[in-house]
C-alpha cells in the first residue's frame, strides 16, 4: 500500500509547518505545503488523500473542493463546522489536536467517495445528469422508469455527498465520467 499523502494550503506558514510536523511524525503521512500556484499545476493523477486548507482558500476555490469534500479538512480557530466539511480546531492543546487529527484521518478511511463506489448504472445516470439531461430524458434513454432514475439520483447523492446538479457535473468531469 502506498503511503498516504496530504497537501496543506494555508496562508499561515507557522500553522502549516506545525501541522506538517504533526502529520509527518505522529501519523506518518507524507505532507507537502503548497501555495497559490497549486491550482494551476494540479495533477489529478497525483491527487493526495487529504487537503488541509484555511477557510479563505476553501471559499475562493469552492468548485475545486466541493467534489473532494470527503478528503478536505478546514483548518479553523473554533469548533464551529464549515458547511458539512470536516474541520480541525488548531487552538486546542497538542494531545487533543493529535487525537482529533487521528479521528479525522480514520473517518476518511470509512467515507471517502470514489467513482468506484457507484454502480455502473449510477455512473451512467450521473453521466447523463452531467450532460444536462432531465429525469424524463434519462428514463427514456436508459429505458427505465422515472422512479428508477430518481432512486439512482438519490443513491448517487448519498454516496458522493453532492446535492447540486452543478456539483455532480463537476464531480463527473473531474473523475472522467464525462
Amino acid at each position: 500500500m502506498s503511503k498516504e499523502r496530504a497537501i496543506i494550503l494555508t496562508h499561515n506558514t507557522l500553522e502549516a509547518a506545525g501541522l506538517k510536523h504533526l502529520l509527518t511524525h505522529t501519523l506518518h503521512i507524507e505532507v507537502h505545503i503548497a501555495d497559490e500556484t497549486f491550482f494551476s499545476t494540479f495533477n489529478a493523477n497525483a491527487e493526495p488523500h487529504y487537503y488541509f486548507i484555511d477557510p479563505s482558500t476553501l471559499l475562493s476555490n469552492l468548485s475545486f473542493f466541493l467534489p473532494r469534500k470527503a478528503k478536505t479538512i478546514v483548518i479553523a480557530s473554533s469548533n464551529e463546522p464549515v458547511e458539512d466539511i470536516k474541520s480541525l480546531n488548531v487552538l486546542m492543546p497538542e494531545d487533543c489536536l493529535v487525537e482529533s487529527l487521528s479521528e479525522l484521518i480514520e473517518s476518511n478511511h470509512h467515507d471517502e467517495p470514489t467513482s468506484s463506489t457507484l454502480s455502473s448504472r449510477e455512473t451512467e445516470v450521473l453521466r447523463l445528469v452531467a450532460h444536462g439531461k432531465l429525469n424524463k430524458e434519462i428514463a427514456q434513454e436508459l429505458n427505465i422508469s422515472i422512479n428508477t432514475v430518481l432512486s439512482h439520483r438519490k443513491n448517487i447523492t448519498a454516496k458522493l455527498g453532492i446535492k447540486s446538479v452543478s456539483g455532480l457535473s463537476f464531480y463527473a468531469m473531474m473523475n472522467g465520467i464525462v
